[in-house]
């Protein structure tokens, strides 16, 4: 089964054409940072413009690398949340109209349910498994019991990873995309200079409004000249990795399952890499998708689509959300 995947939910406007769930016969995607640099983030009105004047072209790019002719597309998908309301618009109009032009079915995907199965793409894996996902709007951890039953069993109460992380690099003065900045920052740190604390909270949650405070506590010790941000970095990403680890190993071993993943935008994170590489050898089965299907990308999409579209009787009816 050939499907067209289209993803817009936020600052990237991407296509890709991939068979059966795992074989990627094309991935193109047109990114808008260097748009949004001068706005220090994503600007929502500005985002579905940039969606708007990129998804033809971006879908013609991607029939055109994958050498395959519309007609030959068996459905055509796109995210249809959670993300920003105008950019989803743009991605699933698209989608939908190839269908009903192509007559071909239309699904709709969940934004975390496809990061989720880009660890799917180039692989074996099978469920069952753990997934944690962290990205700039979640932090959890996914019980993937099925391709299409999957189970939060612990996710954040308060900041989502990738949101601390850009939050910490602008107490820094680190210019945006801050996150990607500051894990580059963190390999010339000392991880040991700075204890930050990892918060009391339960089994199933995460909390790292705590850990910003801490690192804001720390900021204000130093003149900004003076401030030693390559070790603000690594003691801080150190903290973010052995809090993520740390619970997902604790509730790998409680169910007794062996097999974990990574995925999300943050799952392209260094230290977290290595984390998931030193519990491969000490005997789990680990998995992290490439690095450019950890971003957002329509891989994954398609991916998700193949197996695990979100069920409906009639998904030409779908409509965009964008919390979830």
């Amino acid at each position: 089964m050939i499907i067209l995947g289209i993803e817009s939910s936020c600052d990237e406007t991407a296509a890709a054409i991939v068979k059966d769930g795992r074989e990627v016969l094309a991935n193109v995607v047109s990114s808008q940072i260097k748009i949004h640099e001068k706005f220090g983030g994503v600007v929502p009105e500005v985002a579905a413009r940039e969606h708007l004047n990129s998804i033809i072209p971006v879908i013609k790019e991607v029939y055109e690398k994958a050498n395959i002719k519309p007609d030959e597309i068996d459905a055509f998908a796109s995210t249809v949340g959670p993300g920003l309301v105008g950019c989803l618009l743009v991605g699933m109009n698209a989608a939908k109209t190839l269908s009903l032009i192509h007559n071909k079915p239309y699904l709709g995907v969940n934004h975390l349910s496809a990061h989720v199965s880009a660890n799917f793409i180039n692989t074996n894996l099978e469920p069952p498994f753990l997934c944690l996902l962290v990205s700039g709007g979640h932090s959890q951890i996914i019980y993937v019991k099925d391709y299409d039953k999957q189970e939060i069993i612990a996710q954040t109460i308060d900041d989502a990873v990738g949101e601390v992380y850009d939050k910490v690099a602008r107490l820094c003065s680190i210019p945006y995309p801050g996150g990607i900045l500051l894990d580059k920052m963190a390999h010339s740190g000392n991880k040991n200079a700075f204890k930050f604390p990892q918060a009391k909270v339960g089994e199933d949650e995460f909390s790292f409004s705590g850990l910003k405070t801490a690192v804001l506590r720390e900021v204000k010790k130093f003149s900004p000249d003076k401030l030693p941000k390559e070790d603000i970095a690594a003691s801080f990403q150190n903290c973010i990795a052995d809090t993520l680890i740390n619970k997902l190993v604790n509730f790998a071993n409680k169910l007794n399952c062996k097999k974990i993943a990574l995925a999300g935008g943050v799952a392209a994170n260094s230290e977290l890499r290595l984390r998931m590489e030193e519990l491969k050898q000490k005997g789990y089965d680990t998995y992290a998708p490439e690095l450019k299907y950890c971003t957002d990308n329509a891989s994954m999409v398609a991916s998700c689509a193949y197996f695990n579209p979100i069920k409906t009787d009639n998904s030409l009816l779908l409509e965009v959300f964008s919390r979830g």
